[in-house]
C-alpha cells in the first residue's frame, strides 16, 4: 500500500476564495477538524501578511493535534535583498511551527515580466531562502509556483529552480500547477520526469480552472508524488484547489493508498460538513461521496435494483465515508418505496392496506399541487405521521404578520422587516416580535423565539439554505411558489418544503415544518402528548 501524505491548504489557499473569511476561532475549529480527520499538514497561513494568521500560529499552540503538522506560508526573500533585512520573510522565519513553505517562481516569464529579475537572481532568492530557513531548523517544503507551465516554457530553467532548492536542503518539492489549465496527460507526463530526476519526495499542488484538479492530482500520485495538496472542500482561489474530500477517497478505494495516518474514511462525511459549516459554505448536493445526493435514488428501476444488491448503481458503500443511502420519494419511485419510508415509522403496513392506497393518493395530490418530497423528505415523513398516527403537534399557529417598509427606521439606512407570531403550545399561548433581513428571516427568527422557552433545543437550530421556485409564471406575481429550506442543529441536517401562491405563508409551512421535524428527530414530547 502507498503512503501519500495530505496536504489540506484550507486555512490559507482556501481562504483567498471570493466570499470565504475565517475568524481566528474559525481557523483553530477548522485545524482541529482536518487533525480529526487525519491530514498530515495543515497550511495555516502567510504570518509575513497579515496579523490575524499572526495571532492564530500563536494561539495554535494550544491545539492537541495527534496527527497534522502545522506549517506556515510564505515566499521567498525580495530580489536583491538579503534574507535578514526582509521584513516579512522574518516574519515567516520567526513563526512558532517546525514546518514552512516557501513559493518561487519557475515560470521565467512570471521572473522576468512579474518579478521584473534576472533569472539567476531568482534561482539566487530560492537557494539563500531555503537555505536561511533549514540553518534555522525547519523542516522546508519548495512550492515551484507555476511550475508545469514554466517546464513546458523552458523545462532546463524549471527544473534548475527545483535543484536549488533541493541543493540548499528543501525537504519536498512542490510541483504547482497554479494557472489550473493542464490537462492529465500532461501534469502525468511531467511529474514522472520529475520523480525520475530528483531523489527527494515530490508533491503535487494543483488548481480546477480546467476542472482537472482531482484528475490532475491523482495522475500525479500515479506518476510517483507522494504529496497531494490541496483544500477539503475544494475552494480557493478562482475556480478553486483539488478537493481533498474527493481525492482521499479516490485514492483510498481506487488506487490502494493509505493517506489518513490510521483514522478511518467513515469520518469524511461529518468533517466535511463540519468544516463547510464553519466556513459558511454549502457542500453541493452532487459532491462525490459526501453529497446528499451522493448515495440518493430517484428512478423506480435504480431504487430496485441497489435494494436488490447495492453495487447494481452504487461503486462504494455509503457508510464507508460516513454518508448514508436516500431512496427518494417522487411519482417515479413506485410503491414499494414508498412502503420502505413508511415502515421506519409504520412497521408492519401491508401494501394493501386502504392508509397505505390513501397515503399515495394523498402524494400524488401534494405532488400535483406543487410538493417535491425529493428535496424535503423530512416534510413527507410529517404527511405520514399526519396521515396515519395520531399527530399531535408540537404548537399551533393562532397568527403571524409581516411588517416591512422603505426607507425604514434604520440608521444605516438598510431595508427591514419585523415579524409577529403568535402560537399555542399545549393550553398556553404565546407571542413574540423578531427583526430580520426581509420578511422570512424575521419570520424565521420569531417563531424560534418564541418557541424555545417551551423547547430549549431549538437555540441549536438555524437555516443553512432557502430556496424559492416559481411552479408556472402563467399568473405572473399570482403564480404558486415552491419554498425549500434546509436546517441543522450542528448534527443533523434536514430538508422542509412548503407551496403556496403566498411566498411568506409557503415559507412559514417550510419553517414550522423544520421545527417539528427537528423536535421529533431528538425525542422531544410535544406539550399535547408524546409523539
Amino acid at each position: 500500500m502507498t503512503e501519500i501524505a495530505l496536504y489540506d491548504s484550507t486555512l490559507r489557499d482556501g481562504s483567498q476564495a471570493e466570499g470565504i473569511s475565517f475568524s481566528v476561532d474559525d481557523k483553530l475549529k477548522i485545524a482541529q477538524q482536518l487533525d480529526n480527520l487525519g491530514v498530515s499538514y495543515i497550511e495555516a497561513g502567510n504570518p509575513g501578511s497579515n496579523v490575524k494568521d499572526q495571532e492564530f500560529f500563536s494561539r495554535a499552540q494550544g491545539l492537541k493535534l495527534r496527527h497534522a503538522s502545522l506549517v506556515a506560508f510564505g515566499s521567498t526573500r525580495r530580489r536583491d535583498m538579503k534574507c535578514s533585512d526582509d521584513e516579512n520573510f522574518n516574519r515567516l522565519a520567526s513563526c512558532p511551527v517546525k514546518t514552512v513553505a516557501i513559493f518561487g517562481k519557475s515560470w521565467r516569464f512570471q521572473v522576468s515580466d512579474i518579478l521584473k529579475t534576472s533569472g539567476e537572481e531568482n534561482l539566487r532568492m530560492i537557494g539563500e531562502s531555503v537555505k536561511y530557513l533549514c540553518d534555522k531548523g525547519f523542516t522546508v517544503f519548495f512550492d515551484a509556483e507555476h511550475f508545469f507551465d514554466g517546464y513546458l516554457a523552458d523545462r532546463e530553467y524549471a527544473l534548475r529552480t527545483l535543484s536549488v532548492a533541493m541543493e540548499n536542503g528543501a525537504s519536498a518539492l512542490v510541483l504547482c500547477e497554479t494557472r489550473g489549465g493542464l490537462l492529465p496527460f500532461q501534469v502525468g507526463e511531467i511529474t514522472a520526469s520529475v520523480v525520475s530526476s530528483f531523489t527527494l519526495p515530490i508533491a503535487i499542488h494543483a488548481h480546477d480552472d480546467s476542472g482537472c484538479a482531482v484528475a490532475n492530482s491523482l495522475m500525479a500520485v500515479q506518476a510517483g508524488a507522494r504529496q497531494v495538496q490541496g483544500t477539503l472542500l475544494g475552494f480557493g482561489e478562482r475556480c478553486g484547489n483539488a478537493c481533498l474530500a474527493t481525492v482521499v477517497a479516490d485514492l483510498s478505494f481506487k488506487m490502494d493508498c493509505s493517506c489518513l495516518n490510521g483514522e478511518n474514511l467513515e469520518n469524511l462525511t461529518s468533517v466535511s460538513r463540519a468544516v463547510a459549516e464553519i466556513s459558511n459554505v454549502a457542500i453541493s448536493h452532487n459532491a462525490p461521496y459526501i453529497g446528499g445526493s451522493a448515495f440518493a435514488h430517484k428512478g423506480g428501476m435504480h431504487i430496485d435494483g441497489v435494494t436488490k444488491n447495492p453495487k447494481s448503481f452504487e461503486h462504494v458503500p455509503p457508510l464507508a465515508v460516513g454518508n448514508e443511502r436516500r431512496l427518494l420519494m417522487s411519482e417515479v419511485a413506485g410503491r414499494a418505496l414508498m412502503l420502505k419510508r413508511i415502515g421506519r415509522i409504520v412497521p408492519d403496513l401491508d401494501k394493501d392496506d386502504p392508509s397505505t392506497i390513501a397515503l399515495m393518493q394523498k402524494l400524488k395530490a401534494l405532488e400535483a399541487e406543487g410538493y417535491q418530497f425529493e428535496g424535503a423528505e423530512s416534510s413527507f415523513d410529517l404527511v405520514i405521521r399526519r396521515q396515519l398516527l395520531s399527530y399531535k403537534p408540537f404548537f399551533t399557529l393562532v397568527h403571524y404578520q409581516t411588517i416591512g417598509s422603505l426607507p425604514y427606521a434604520d440608521p444605516a439606512g438598510e431595508v427591514t422587516h419585523a415579524a409577529v407570531v403568535k402560537v399555542k403550545v399545549g393550553q398556553k399561548s404565546a407571542i413574540t416580535a423578531a427583526e430580520g433581513e426581509g420578511p422570512v428571516n424575521a419570520l424565521d427568527k420569531a417563531l424560534r423565539k418564541v418557541l424555545e422557552p417551551f423547547y430549549p433545543s431549538l437555540r441549536n437550530v438555524h437555516l443553512t439554505d432557502y430556496k424559492v421556485r416559481v411552479l408556472s409564471g402563467d399568473e405572473a406575481t399570482a403564480s404558486k411558489v415552491r419554498v425549500l429550506i434546509e436546517s441543522t442543529d450542528g448534527l443533523k441536517n434536514w430538508s422542509t418544503i412548503g407551496v403556496s401562491k403566498d411566498i411568506i405563508e409557503a415559507s412559514w409551512l417550510a419553517l414550522a415544518d423544520s421545527i417539528e421535524y427537528c423536535l421529533i428527530a431528538d425525542g422531544v414530547k410535544s406539550r399535547e402528548g408524546v409523539v
